[in-house]
């Protein structure tokens, strides 16, 4: 756990979030900025800067996260639907809270992956 990392913090419930799912190694909580009905933010509790720092190590915990995302997706009813999950990597790829997550949005046609330029 990282005491600056913001989402270590909110697992460490010392950062209130609407959580909607909690283990001992990953939890899930709304995001609080919504692009879409249902935005769902899922984490390790493991500190894990980003993506790109992933190790060996991590595979476990990155099954984990995967198939919580699933879960929720079935929770939420959109798994039928369907729903889009996003991991932003570093500043380019628009991570803002550098600790690895997991975006779930759903609950409506999400639209193109990148806005087109024309």
């Amino acid at each position: 756990m990282s005491t600056e990392c913001l989402f270590c913090r909110i697992a460490a419930k010392e950062v209130p979030a609407q959580m909607v799912y909690e283990d001992d190694q990953v939890c899930a909580f709304k995001d609080i900025s919504p692009q879409a009905p249902v935005h769902l933010l899922v984490i390790p509790k493991q500190h894990i800067e980003s993506l790109n720092l992933l190790t060996e190590q991590d595979r476990d915990i990155m099954g984990v996260v995967m198939e919580r995302v699933a879960h929720l997706a079935r929770q939420f009813k959109i798994h039928e639907s369907g729903y889009r999950t996003i991991i932003n990597t570093n500043q380019d790829g628009g991570q803002v809270v550098f600790h690895l997550h997991v975006h779930i949005l759903g609950g409506r046609a999400i639209g193109p992956m990148v806005a087109r330029s024309s």
